[in-house]
């Protein structure tokens, strides 16, 4: 049995202990067996180890060589800039590492650091970290719990578990043995926990777990136990990278063997193969990604989205479910009063607008309505603070709100009501009274409406010495106050309680999501002298009933057929109850009417893991749901080969948060450990910004694809140029300053600025890339040799033709001509379908500077005399240079046609 099924006397023999705790000898010794009360953290590495780590990434190793190699053949400027990208790099993810370590941090500040425990039958100030099972504490409004405990006694001790439980409201606790077994934790009405703090009453519990043992402790066991899985990004790209090192290597040495072969000069063709090589390795590829990623988390901050991780924004392209909490984030996190059932008929609360006709009819035909207003008002303990913020207990909120918006301001009201006496909310009898004396002529009335002859009124006589002098107004469960009813207000005055009627009424109500409360009224000739519910909650009269929830957000609805549109399945988590769970998915869209769709926590208990997994990838709601359960869920979904973003606030939610592809923690609501184990935290709590970020990291994803599809295809071109010359008999067309130097301009500002590139028109309208695919899919790769080979025979053509014609310069020209199909390239690249005309020319503007600038670079090596020395050109005639221009554009023009044909088959 649990600690929650036993009686208290139980509790207390099992732990032998007593009501007036232990001797301090006991503790003393309990100490050692149980050890400190506080959290362990398993052994951390130093920051000295997690920094060098980051260098054995395979990627980072090739640019190490290529850094050597380019020291070795003199070229220190490429040697500085590989190093200077590497260690950028290494701090980056050095400090992304350290700050994940904070989650534990955050977790510890939690623990409370003192307590009140009864030793030797007195109470004493005892530090929380001594505290050891069987220690009685007592506990108070506005202290942390420092321990899980038994309650003994509770004197309407509220304690708020949001952290814990993911429920929002403070829960009011008793002493009860409870006898369900498999109850949730925030059903565990008996017990409190480790971290959370009481906010109302006072009581005094038996400590049953403490460190490790405790529901926290649990929490912090499975956060270092949980690994951060890889991002799709960083495991194509360490495959990426060894295939390219091994593919360059291989061709380096067929470029250096066949030149030895033909009779090159064995220092010229080494160097040549090692420049190529520096030229083939893609250093600047790191650089380009963490500023594409720097750029959209940049820009996701600007919607509402902080971006803890970098790689985060680039897996957020990658997401085939999100499983959202629902309360604040799909819904709006505040109660809202949608129905009324007043007058024997239910009305909508959108037609309760005061300054409609519509509204003002309705309250002067119905007076039953106007009378329900006024107790909402009036029987509400609800307020406007000092800057005019509602404030309250949520249910209280939401019928005050309706209330005052229908102009039953609570203030005026009371001038005529005032408030003379309460018996407050109970658990038990699950209602709460209030005594108001009616002044002698009060007006509840909004302007617009009056009372008429033949209905009731809150008097309830005409104006004279029959009037009531008090009035007391009950509000609760229907069950509840029909049994301490005796008739119902109707337009036809007062009418017997027809009971199985009015529960059809409630069960409608609440089979739409709806929590409803039935409210009632009585008057009195005086106030009664015994104020005891025995004495006033009976002879009632039922005013009407009130149906309320938390609805959907209104851009919720469209953030979700956005994700249904771009493939990914929205799932909704949440501890409230599957009927209202079931309402708000169906108002989102998220499901339809297939029973198979939702599961409760209680369900899922119940389910082995291969039985889950069988049926997760059809479940759409998760209703009274721990948050504890999340890391199931997540770990089943990822099982089936799915990539998961998961939101969480409480600390519970934080091995989910971290176990997630992409944990996405609250910033309004969240907890410091919730956030600190996320990749992503929502600055306005909302479900649509998940959605915008989704589209973020595509666009972000799609430009990185980009990139490499730009930077493979200039490195194919130079390889086939330099592979094929000598296989057609023609000397190497390029020496090994001309290679470095097309690596420096052509791989650095152009593939920089295609980071900036706009998100292309069908990014949020196809589905989501599958998580092990390639990065050379959709044809990357061919497209990468094809036109490597187009570039390699332009250039090859110029080379022979020129020397064949006779032109001096022709390794000018050869030089050039590499140099500008590449920013050609570039250019037709920038979308994957449309064309560079009809996306227009200005619409990245970096990429235009990048490729004008670099242009401009390249036609300097040529006339400015003092670079003709150091690269070997000489200047171009006129016709020369229209030439290797008109020539320069073949590849343009061929990428332009391959897009054509991509549009024309659909």
């Amino acid at each position: 049995m649990h600690w929650h099924q036993k009686d208290i006397n139980n509790v207390i023999e099992e732990l032998k202990s007593s009501l007036q705790g232990i001797s301090s000898e006991d503790a003393v010794r309990r100490l050692e067996e149980y050890g400190p009360n506080e959290l362990k953290e398993k052994a951390k590495k130093t920051p000295l180890l997690m920094f060098f780590d980051q260098f054995k990434d395979f990627m980072i190793m090739v640019l190490i060589a290529a850094a050597v190699i380019s020291g070795f053949i003199g070229e220190l400027s490429d040697t500085i800039a590989i190093i200077v990208i590497v260690v950028i790099n290494a701090v980056i993810g050095f400090i992304q590492e350290y700050r994940a370590e904070k989650a534990m941090a955050a977790l510890k500040k939690m623990a409370a650091p003192f307590a009140t425990a009864i030793r030797n039958g007195v109470p004493e100030t005892v530090p929380a970290s001594l505290l050891v099972p069987g220690d009685v504490v007592i506990l108070e409004a506005g202290k942390i719990m420092p321990a899980d405990m038994r309650l003994i006694e509770s004197a309407q001790l509220k304690v708020e578990e949001a952290a814990l439980t993911g429920e929002s409201e403070a829960v009011l606790k008793h002493t009860h043995a409870l006898h369900d077994e498999h109850l949730p934790l925030g059903d565990r009405k008996n017990l409190t926990y480790k971290g959370t703090f009481a906010t109302y009453g006072r009581g005094s519990g038996i400590i049953v777990a403490t460190g490790m043992n405790t529901e926290l402790g649990k929490i912090a066991t499975m956060l270092q136990e949980e690994e951060e899985v890889k991002t799709p990004l960083q495991k194509r790209l360490a495959s990426f990278g060894q295939k390219l090192a091994i593919a360059v290597l291989a061709i380096c040495a067929i470029v250096f063997g066949i030149g030895v072969m033909r009779g090159e000069d064995p220092m010229l063709m080494l160097l040549t193969a090692i420049s190529l090589a520096v030229a083939a390795i893609p250093e600047a590829l790191p650089a380009v990604i963490t500023i594409s990623l720097a750029l959209g988390a940049k820009k996701l901050v600007q919607q509402n989205a902080l971006i803890r991780k970098l790689p985060a924004v680039e897996t957020l392209g990658s997401v085939t479910y999100i499983c959202s909490d629902k309360t604040g984030t799909l819904t709006l996190n505040k109660m809202t009063v949608e129905e009324m059932y007043v007058h024997n008929e239910i009305v909508k609360s959108e037609k309760l607008k005061v300054e409609s006709e519509e509204a003002a009819k309705l309250l002067t035909l119905n007076s039953q309505l106007s009378t329900l207003f006024t107790a909402l008002a009036l029987s509400n303990d609800a307020f406007f603070d000092k800057d005019g913020k509602l404030m309250g207990d949520p249910t209280e909120t939401a019928l005050f709100d309706i209330a005052d918006k229908n102009g039953f301001n609570k203030q005026e009201l009371e001038k005529g009501y005032p408030r003379v006496a309460e018996i407050p909310f109970d658990s038990d009898r699950k209602c709460m009274t209030t005594f108001h004396k009616i002044s002698p002529h009060p007006n509840p009335l909004p302007q617009g409406a009056r009372e008429t002859q033949n209905t009731p009124t809150l008097r309830g006589g005409d104006t004279g010495e029959g009037e009531s002098k008090f009035i007391s107004f009950t509000k609760g469960a229907i069950e509840v106050l029909i049994d301490k009813s005796d008739n119902i207000m109707t337009a036809d005055g007062l009418q017997p309680i027809n009971k199985e009627e009015i529960i059809k009424i409630g069960d409608r109500m609440a089979a739409d999501g709806l929590r409803v409360l039935c409210v009632a009224m009585r008057r009195w000739d005086s106030l009664p002298d015994d104020i005891s519910f025995e004495n006033v909650e009976t002879g009632l009269t039922i005013i009407g009933l009130t149906g309320m929830m938390d609805p959907p957000r209104e851009e919720a609805k469209e953030a979700v057929a956005m994700c249904i549109k771009a493939g990914i399945k929205p799932v909704m988590i949440t501890g409230d109850h599957p009927i209202t769970a079931k309402e708000i998915a169906k108002r989102l869209d998220i499901i339809d009417d297939d029973p198979r769709t939702i599961i409760t926590g209680r369900e899922l208990d119940n389910l082995t893991m291969e039985e889950f997994e069988e049926r997760v990838e059809h479940i759409r709601v998760y209703a009274r749901v721990a948050p504890e359960q999340k890391l199931k869920i997540v770990k089943a979904l990822q099982d089936k080969g799915q990539f998961v973003a998961m939101t969480g606030d409480g600390v519970n939610d934080a091995p989910a948060l971290k176990r997630s592809d992409i944990g996405v923690a609250m910033g309004i609501t969240g907890t410091d450990v919730s956030k600190e184990a996320s990749d992503m935290i929502l600055l306005d709590d909302n479900f649509a910004t998940i959605v915008k970020a989704v589209k973020e990291g595509r666009k972000i994803y799609d430009n990185i694809r980009k990139f490499v599809k730009y930077l493979l295809t200039t490195n194919s071109g130079e390889i086939w140029t330099l592979f094929l010359a000598p296989l057609v008999g023609l000397p190497i067309p390029l020496l090994p300053i001309h290679i470095l130097w097309i690596n420096l301009v052509t791989d650095s500002l152009p593939a920089l600025a295609l980071s900036a590139e706009p998100a292309e028109g069908d990014v949020m309208s196809r589905p989501p890339r599958h998580p092990k695919e390639s990065i050379f899919a959709y044809g990357l790769g061919i497209h990468a040799i094809w036109v490597g080979l187009l570039m390699g025979g332009v250039v090859l053509f110029v080379q022979a033709w020129s020397i064949n014609t006779g032109h001096a310069h022709w390794q000018t020209m050869v030089f050039t001509v590499l140099c500008l199909t590449q920013l050609g390239h570039v250019l037709a690249i920038r979308s994957e379908k449309q064309s560079l005309f009809t996306i227009g020319l200005f619409t990245n503007k970096y990429l235009l500077g990048a490729v004008v600038l670099t242009f401009m670079l390249q036609m300097a090596t040529i006339y400015i005399p003092v670079f003709n020395s150091v690269f070997k050109t000489e200047p171009l005639t006129i016709n020369e240079l229209a030439l290797t221009l008109a020539l320069s554009s073949i590849v343009f023009i061929a990428v332009e046609i391959e897009k054509w044909w991509k549009r024309r088959m659909g």
